[in-house]
């Protein structure tokens, strides 16, 4: 692969164990379904779709030298993700998440990303030894970047000279983990990608649609955000520029894991051909419904 890939993803690289039934389900449910293990993590999603459209991703991440790191490694191979960047540690075991899907959404969902979390700043020596980058020459094209990282090395980021110059597009990797961007919400090249919920923990306000989320983040010091909200509106904001909205189409839902990093990567491939900014808007949340009926992207 190129030398110099089109963007970086940092963050979790990891197997995904997802079991998904075509019943609704809740609590104590035990029906059949279909258990699967393919590669993920916030940033290998990410990775993996700009993969679909063209692009040379490359990862930043903490993988193991065990048996389920050299799978994983393989696997990022043949999906066109760039690995060779990534910390490889002889202690630390591969991360791995587990979550199981019904007919009505996520029900549960556990992240086993303790190795992304103890690697900490080691993944980011490409950055600054030269390999990618250095404080004085910093990594000057797109950046994803993901909540699994700890709130120390987010805050580390948000002032680092290694990302002065980035393009830096940020998602949370759930919920609970939304507030540890608060750093990045003065980091004045930051694109904050978030659903509804996370713009509430983000905000600390109980905005009541996407619209009103964009605007009370912008109004909060963020430069840049995206807020999504499953299959009703969703919004874009830029500091000096406004809100826009847009609306999903009204599709089947056949999974939903791994929905947002979908949106993320549509919008930043968008982005990069030149989409100005309800073009790129409608571009995500096209390859977004496309991602959760199932369907095969266009």
């Amino acid at each position: 692969m190129s030398a110099h890939p089109d963007i970086l993803c940092i963050g979790s690289v990891l197997w995904d164990i997802i079991g998904r039934s075509s019943l609704a389900m809740r609590q104590g449910s035990d029906v059949p379904g279909r258990i699967t293990r393919l590669p993920g993590g916030v940033a290998m999603n990410i990775a993996m779709t700009l993969a679909r459209f063209g692009l040379r991703p490359a990862v930043l991440t903490s993988i193991g030298r065990d048996a389920a790191g050299e799978e994983l490694v393989a696997a990022c191979g043949r999906l066109g993700v760039e690995t060779r960047f990534a910390y490889r540690s002889e202690d630390l075991p591969t991360d791995q998440y587990m979550a199981v899907e019904g007919a009505n959404g996520l029900i549960a969902a556990i992240a086993d990303a303790h190795s992304l979390e103890a690697a900490g700043e080691k993944i980011l020596r490409p950055l600054a030894d030269g390999t990618l980058g250095t404080e004085a020459a910093p990594w000057g094209g797109m950046i994803a970047l993901d909540g699994n990282l700890t709130v120390h090395l987010l805050a580390e980021i948000a002032t680092s000279a290694l990302f002065a110059a980035a393009d830096l597009r940020v998602a949370p990797a759930s919920p609970g983990k939304a507030e540890r961007l608060l750093p990045l919400m003065a980091h004045g090249r930051a694109v904050l990608y978030v659903n509804l919920e996370e713009a509430r923990l983000i905000g600390h306000e109980p905005y009541e649609s996407a619209g009103a989320a964009a605007e009370g983040l912008l109004a909060r010091g963020a430069a840049r955000v995206l807020v999504t909200d499953g299959g009703r509106a969703c919004a874009e904001g830029t500091k000096g520029m406004g809100v826009i909205v847009d609306h999903p189409p009204q599709v089947m839902v056949t999974r939903v894991t791994g929905a947002g990093d979908t949106f993320m990567a549509a919008h930043v491939v968008a982005e990069r051909r030149g989409a100005d900014r309800a073009t790129a808007l409608a571009s995500a949340i096209r390859a977004a419904a496309v991602y959760v009926s199932g369907e095969a992207p266009a």
